[in-house]
């Protein structure tokens, strides 16, 4: 999350780039939570995985921060098999639903951790593990005095950034373009990280529209995708 520092004469509570709001749990969500998340949802430790454990296998692992409703993580772990996805969210409905599609298409190649990702990402994910992290729409938290709660900051890309191969990739989009303008010079700045693209790139054949974006596209609004390599 954002730089913060604690120290013991003025200790602070780490700056979130994310609100826990209560949310309706359909049937269906509540009935994939109670039956699925033995075997596809993955307990917070402060514990490094085997993420080869995890899976049962040796293949790519891809990382998801903030899945919201799970849609677009389904749709690319089913078209991908070739491919391991981890996906974390803290709101429940939103594990629920996720849970609901693993069930419902199969998916035997998706994992959720239900947890704030920064946590994860230092306790849980191995450094040099991941092929690739995507982070689609974080909240803009539009308003100048909220952009302090904004998801990339300079100390969380150098976390990611650990996480990845050499070679491996982070992948953001945005329908906000004041934060694509804030996300671009921060992984500009990013000295682990090379642009793919000139500036922003071209949507990757493998994330896919979702509707809340294919009614922006129709009503004008921009979308901006970002794709950087770790050296």
């Amino acid at each position: 999350m954002p730089e913060h520092q604690t120290t013991r004469s003025n200790p602070r509570k780490p700056i979130r780039s994310f609100v826990l709001r209560a949310g309706r749990m359909g049937s269906g969500q509540q009935k994939a939570l109670d039956e699925l998340s033995p075997r596809f949802l993955v307990p917070f430790l402060q514990a490094e995985l085997d993420l080869d454990a995890v899976f049962q296998r040796d293949a790519d692992k891809i990382l998801e921060i903030g899945f919201g409703m799970g849609s677009a993580t389904a749709e690319i772990a089913q078209a991908h098999p070739e491919n391991d996805y981890l996906g974390i969210e803290v709101h429940t409905p939103g594990v629920g639903a996720l849970l609901k599609q693993i069930g419902e298409r199969n998916l035997y190649n998706l994992r959720i951790v239900q947890h704030d990702a920064v946590e994860v990402l230092q306790h849980m994910i191995p450094d040099s593990s991941l092929a690739g992290i995507h982070i689609y729409f974080p909240d803009p938290w539009h308003k100048s005095r909220h952009h302090k709660r904004r998801l990339i900051q300079p100390a969380f890309v150098s976390l990611l950034s650990r996480k990845l191969k050499s070679g491996g990739y982070l992948h953001l989009a945005t329908d906000w373009e004041n934060y694509a303008q804030q996300i671009l010079g921060v992984l500009t700045a990013a000295e682990e990280l090379v642009n793919t693209a000139q500036d922003y790139a071209a949507r990757p054949e493998f994330r896919p529209l979702t509707k809340f974006e294919q009614r922006g596209l129709r009503l004008g609004h921009g979308v901006w995708d970002l794709m950087f390599r770790r050296i």
